[in-house]
């Protein structure tokens, strides 16, 4: 199992991260990015606090700890910017949250996002279709999430995704330690959405090849 989007004691998560790491890890995870809320009020504090448990916490597991950041209801004419300065603090992962069906997330972060050559759109909700060719062509990464409410656009995200050929994760946007999903609940929840198989071993490869590529670099 790998998960990119994750949170902790830094913004709303439950658990520090060193609990959150510890039961993901026994549970099989092979890596888990945490990616805490930010915008421009706290982005300098939560990354650099994320790199250093992420580096004390893969000196002594074996899992692998991403650190990384969620950037949240951040004005889409800001995200470019934020997106740049996450990455110079030390974030290996950057997500944007996304439009989602459940929250006001101002019109136009979805593009902004992918612009912004983030790593992965959350929760896109009803992402417009032009949006999602622009992600093909940025090679950003669009979510099926597990969390609840996000997830209501889950189908919808999963059909207009394959239809363009862009490419698709599936995280669990992790709160709490009941929000930690094993393999068959995974799997449920592409399904669910209308993946078939070969759909969800890409997605599958798509999570390993993130990591491959981001462990080069930590």
């Amino acid at each position: 199992m790998i998960d990119f989007h994750t949170h902790t004691l830094f913004s709303d998560g439950e658990l520090l991260p060193s609990e959150l790491v510890r039961r993901a890890d026994v549970q099989g995870y092979s890596a888990i990015a945490i990616t805490d809320h930010a915008d421009a009020s706290n982005i300098d504090f939560v990354i650099p606090r994320i790199v250093h448990v992420a580096k004390e916490l893969n000196s002594c597991n074996r899992i692998k700890v991403i650190p990384g950041v969620e950037l949240t209801h951040v004005p889409p004419e800001h995200i470019k910017r934020l997106t740049q300065e996450a990455r110079k603090l030390g974030a290996r992962i950057v997500i944007v949250h996304g439009e989602t069906p459940v929250e006001p997330v101002i019109t136009g972060t979805n593009k902004a996002a992918i612009e912004a050559n983030a790593d992965i759109l959350a929760h896109p909700g009803f992402i417009k279709e032009g949006d999602v060719k622009l992600a093909v062509q940025f090679g950003i990464y669009l979510e099926i999430t597990a969390r609840k409410g996000h997830g209501m656009a889950n189908g919808y995200v999963a059909k207009i995704a394959v239809k363009n050929s862009a490419n698709l994760v599936l995280n669990s946007d992790t709160h709490s330690p009941l929000d930690l999903l094993d393999k068959e609940t995974a799997r449920n929840i592409a399904i669910g959405a209308g993946l078939e198989q070969t759909d969800i071993k890409k997605m599958e490869k798509n999570a390993d090849d993130i990591v491959k590529k981001i462990w080069q670099g930590i």
